[in-house]
């Protein structure tokens, strides 16, 4: 039994819910990336709250309980699903570049990227979603008022929680920013130091900016005193934000990407998240390979292939399709899948300078949450939110609470030039005033002849492959305990190389991948932090599972 740094209450809960495990009723399952939020979702849904309520109380509670991976200050996607329309939805949510932006706003005199310039700081902010789309999600889809629904939220902010050990390690990895910050360092250090495990965080003026949005809705945040507060901070710390950028801020409800894969079919984020593309072009080049007949290498090998070839499209072709007329349908044709694995041989690696004559070349040279929830009616939402790396942009606004994201590192800076997590990209993806980062955020659905799945994961450019592998353990017929426990390793096009978390390859799979050409980097760590729920259509039975690499909780009631 696994035991997290959450208040004793908690310890109490988990310890419940293990002695009454087992194939009960339940009318709800949650998995979400901590266990005060999970509890935020149940309460709407004691209420008379519908699912998409309850995604309202986990988005708000996520953004106080686990502000390394998203916030006000941030976005993301939210893929829903009405059962009574049978009618699936995508809120776009991201950020967009301010209107201020400059193609090379991060480039110096010589034109060299700073990718600090990036990373660190408002400058690196762009104009948040998250604020638009819980007020969207809960006026269009929920039963509850946005203020009942943000309840668990204020009380986290306020009444405090405490911080675990996965808080206090990616505090670690972004001290030195936070420290340069002194409003971020007042708030999230204790005294300009990494806080212990068990620390109550509490965050006063969290609560204050979420009772503002609970009683007036969007002028609450993008509008009046915490508008204010926002743009006063941004233009001292650099940033080129204005009331124009806050005002135009829209959230938009697309169609999400729709694909099949050996009778499963696949419910995906649309652009300007890559993640359903990307998904689905891997599948399609997946389809013609007997993978279960195939030794574990030849089955990794053909995996990590398949993946080069579609993030090299991701590079060559994707970006915010308000702005660019990418060749979507194409990419997601079978036909031209077929065509892209014609070059997959089963005893070599083809590099992946060979699949481009772009010209694209590296310089040498994460963080985001998910959470899912299923009914057995089959109402779902999955939804993956970012502040981009931990703790965003290192950047609290005074006065507010919100950390600011730092997604503009999400475009492309200059043609080949990686970002902060080793992708690269073209003019697709260049910053333009008022545009939407490219995202790899991968909210999913699958759904068979006899199960519903929701799933996804935090992890920056690894999401779409985490999710990949999934659908390939759903599509063998495993369950979500499964799917969160899979090994990981990964194939990005650029770096050529197939990376593996610490455990994802065995010693007799490193030496046959190296045979057939691959390169080979552990990352040192296991990564990822799936949430993930599945629906039994013939059962009627709900299941509900939480990566292990996490602290979250899955529960069903």
């Amino acid at each position: 039994m696994r035991f997290y740094s959450v208040s004793s209450y908690w310890v109490v809960l988990l310890l419940v819910l293990v002695v009454k495990a087992g194939p009960i009723e339940a009318r709800v399952a949650i998995a979400s990336a901590h266990p005060l939020a999970t509890q935020a979702g149940f309460e709407m849904i004691e209420q008379g709250g519908n699912v998409f309520d309850a995604a309202v109380a986990v988005s708000a509670a996520l953004a106080v309980v686990e502000p390394a991976g998203s916030g006000l200050g941030g976005g993301g996607f939210w893929l829903l699903h009405d059962a009574e329309k049978n009618n699936s939805i995508m809120l776009d949510g991201r950020e967009k570049a301010p209107l201020a932006a400059r193609t090379d706003m991060f480039l110096d005199e010589q034109g060299n990227f700073n990718p600090q310039a990036s990373k660190n700081g408002a400058l690196a902010a762009g104009i948040p979603g998250l604020a638009a789309a819980l007020v969207h999600l809960s006026e269009r889809y929920g039963r509850l008022s946005l203020e009942v629904c943000l309840q668990p939220a204020i009380r986290y902010a306020r009444q405090g929680f405490e911080i675990g050990p996965r808080h206090q390690k990616l505090l670690r990895f972004r001290l030195r920013a936070l420290q340069k910050n002194p409003t971020a360092a007042r708030v999230l250090l204790d005294h300009g130091k990494i806080p212990a495990v068990g620390y109550v965080l509490h965050q006063p003026e969290l609560a204050r900016t979420l009772e503002l949005l609970a009683q007036k809705g969007r002028a609450g945040f993008y509008q009046g005193e915490v508008a204010a507060k926002l743009l006063a901070s941004v233009k001292r710390g650099g940033g080129i934000w204005t009331q124009q950028d806050l005002d135009q801020y829209q959230v938009v409800e697309r169609a999400p990407i729709q694909g099949e894969y050996r009778g499963i079919k696949i419910t995906s984020a649309a652009l300007p998240s890559s993640g359903g593309i990307v998904l689905t072009e891997s599948l399609n080049i997946l389809s013609a390979f007997p993978l279960a007949q195939f030794d574990a290498v030849t089955r990794i090998h053909v995996v990590a292939e398949a993946m080069r070839r579609a993030y090299h499209d991701r590079a060559l072709y994707l970006g915010d399709s308000d702005f660019v007329d990418a060749p979507v349908a194409r990419l997601l044709n079978p036909d031209y899948a077929a065509g892209r694995r014609q070059n997959i041989r089963l005893d070599r690696a083809l590099p992946s300078a060979y699949l481009s004559e772009t010209g694209f070349e590296a310089d040498a040279g994460k963080h985001t949450t998910h959470f899912s929830i299923i009914d057995d009616k089959g109402n779902r939402v999955a939804a993956t939110l970012s502040v981009n790396f931990p703790f965003g942009a290192a950047f609290m606004a005074e006065g507010t609470g919100v950390l600011l994201n730092d997604e503009m590192d999400d475009f492309v800076a200059r043609p080949g030039t990686q970002n902060g997590y080793g992708l690269i990209g073209g003019a697709a993806n260049a910053i333009a005033p008022g545009k939407r980062m490219l995202s790899s955020m991968t909210p999913t659905f699958l759904q068979d002849e006899s199960r519903v799945a929701v799933l996804g994961t935090p992890g920056g450019s690894r999401i779409i492959s985490m999710v990949l592998l999934a659908t390939l353990d759903f599509a063998a017929g495993y369950g979500p305990d499964s799917w969160v426990n899979v090994p990981r390793f990964h194939h990005q096009y650029i770096p050529d190389q197939i990376q593996y978390e610490k455990g994802g390859l065995t010693d007799d799979e490193i030496v046959g991948l190296k045979a057939l050409g691959h390169r080979l980097k552990e990352k040192g760590y296991r990564y990822g932090n799936m949430q993930a729920v599945q629906w039994n259509l013939k059962t009627g039975r709900l299941t509900a599972a939480s990566d292990p690499r996490g602290e979250g909780l899955a529960r069903v009631r």
